[in-house]
């Protein structure tokens, strides 16, 4: 999808936000995301990663600014910004409410203004890229998580946008899914972010990892620097290497694996 696209740069400048007052959730966010990169911002439940996302497209709105390429998001700005991001939800049912697999996946096109027919060329695009050809006159309700997964994600790129937001696409998935997942996310021709808990598919595929705990940005680096200090990932709750330490003491993990 979005042949030659190479996505936009996001910027965050000093994001506060708070759903009841002075309960911040977000507390002076600020990150630059290069056009084309694999981002994730990486923390603990309740660190308000996901609340972070949903001021990529102007779901929610705090104070502070966000710029997608070189469009601030704003009530005026709204309609291109969110044709140029795209948000995958944690839960896929949230993205589905046509009938048909087919009927959700054109939504979006259509509402762009694409006739019926171009709009179907996207469906046959994105599906085939998210490896459902064929499933167009199924139920999404009706496909396994995998599936809903994967058709939710084709509902995102039939709008071919500049940037693709994943909220904690890891989650529930076994790990033969979490696989084809990943390698989903590193073909896109877009820039992508991931807010996750799950450590390790998000080193596994993103060029460089934000740590956001209680709202702020802790540390920033790439995957190999984040993974490699344990003490910090063991101050901020997202230390992986006690798991498969318990795997080597049961003999199920060699070392060095």
């Amino acid at each position: 999808m979005n042949k030659g696209n190479m996505g936009a740069g996001v910027a965050v400048e000093e994001l506060v936000f708070a759903y009841e007052k002075d309960r911040p959730i977000l507390r002076g966010v600020s990150l630059e995301i290069r056009p084309g990169e694999r981002f994730g911002i990486l923390g603990p439940s309740g660190a308000g990663k996901s609340t972070l996302l949903l001021h990529l497209n102007g779901l929610l709105r705090g104070q502070g600014r966000v710029r997608i390429g070189d469009v601030v998001v704003g009530a005026e700005t709204l309609g291109e910004v969110r044709r140029r991001v795209g948000l995958v939800f944690e839960n896929p049912d949230d993205q589905f409410f046509c009938p048909t697999v087919e009927e959700d996946v054109a939504f979006g096109p259509l509402n762009l203004g694409l006739d019926r027919e171009a709009a179907k060329g996207r469906v046959r695009e994105a599906l085939g890229c998210v490896g459902l050809a064929g499933f167009e006159r199924r139920n999404p309700r009706r496909l396994s998580l995998g599936e809903r997964k994967r058709a939710a994600l084709a509902t995102v790129l039939a709008m071919e946008p500049d940037v693709v937001a994943f909220d904690e696409p890891f989650s529930n998935l076994n790990p033969a899914l979490v696989e084809a997942l990943t390698g989903l996310i590193a073909g896109l021709e877009a820039t992508v972010v991931i807010v996750s808990q799950q450590v390790l598919p998000a080193l596994s595929v993103c060029d460089r990892i934000a740590v956001l705990v209680e709202g702020r940005i802790v540390r920033t680096g790439t995957p190999a620097e984040i993974a490699a200090d344990r003490d910090f990932l063991r101050s901020t709750g997202l230390d992986f290497w006690s798991s498969l330490d318990a795997l080597r003491r049961k003999g199920l993990l060699a070392d060095g694996g």
